[in-house]
């Protein structure tokens, strides 16, 4: 046996939703190293989750890409009707997919407003009551897991943190905070886990602008008391512990992994 089956997902079943790059792809890379196998959701470029399926068979795990735009409900219930029919089930849930149509405040449009939600707030919601249906019908299956369920909802630091420029994205966060703690008192007697993560500055590509020179990573640490932008593993990490039964006792709850950002720096010494 690998060690990957070795893990404290062994035998799980995982979906990832935009795990295609970025956070999305390491948080599916560490699930199959923890032993599950994952699904890699993308909407737009196909070859690269197909490259990061062959990376994770190589590596001894199982993966399939299955493509989903999670803001279309007849699409959010394919791909989970080809997860269940391939693999049986679901175990685990990252809703993780996420976008950005940033605008001043005067400036944004009524398109950029509900794109966002669409996509970072009503596709958790979608995903999420696929999966919730599939874990109570299945319920608890002792040898693989103390719970039904495990569901991460993937927010941000600015799910407390305002953004000016950022409105749309800001309040699609919050809504997802709410949204999980809602979701994670009215499901927790089925023995299903729903929990938060809220990353804070991460090195991923959609992000580039604010670390690629050392002026700009410069200006950015100033908001970071660890002195260190987060990588892509740390949310990766983080994400295999809440879905693995070391955290069985965690629901409704927010890990904040950000360096301390939400520690509000200013006040280290100008409060």
């Amino acid at each position: 046996m690998s060690e990957v089956n070795k893990g404290p997902l062994a035998g799980q079943r995982a979906l990832v939703t935009g795990a295609n790059s970025g956070i999305g792809a390491a948080v599916a890379r560490g699930l199959a190293m923890a032993g599950a196998k994952v699904v890699i959701n993308y909407v737009v470029n196909e070859p690269d989750a197909i490259k990061l399926v062959n990376e994770i068979e190589k590596s001894g795990g199982q993966a399939m890409a299955l493509y989903a735009d999670v803001s279309n409900e007849s699409d959010v219930q394919s791909m989970f009707s080809g997860m269940i029919e391939a693999w049986g089930s679901i175990d685990i849930l990252v809703n993780n997919a996420g976008i950005q149509r940033d605008a001043p405040f005067v400036d944004m449009t009524l398109s950029q407003w509900n794109k966002v939600m669409e996509v970072n707030l009503t596709g958790q919601f979608l995903c999420t009551r696929e999966a919730a249906r599939e874990f109570a019908r299945r319920g608890v299956v002792p040898e693989l897991s103390c719970a039904a369920g495990k569901v991460v909802c993937m927010s941000s630091v600015h799910e407390v943190i305002p953004w000016a420029g950022h409105v749309n994205y800001a309040a699609s966060k919050g809504g997802v905070m709410m949204f999980m703690q809602s979701v994670a008192q009215e499901l927790a007697h089925l023995k299903i886990r729903v929990n938060g993560i809220a990353p804070g500055a991460i090195r991923t590509p959609i992000n580039r602008n604010a670390w690629e020179t050392p002026e700009a990573e410069a200006s950015l640490l100033k908001l970071i008391p660890y002195e260190r932008i987060g990588e892509p593993a740390d949310i990766a990490k983080a994400t295999v512990w809440l879905a693995s039964d070391q955290s069985d006792y965690v629901t409704g709850a927010t890990l904040f992994i950000d360096g301390g950002m939400t520690l509000y720096p200013g006040f280290r010494e100008g409060g």
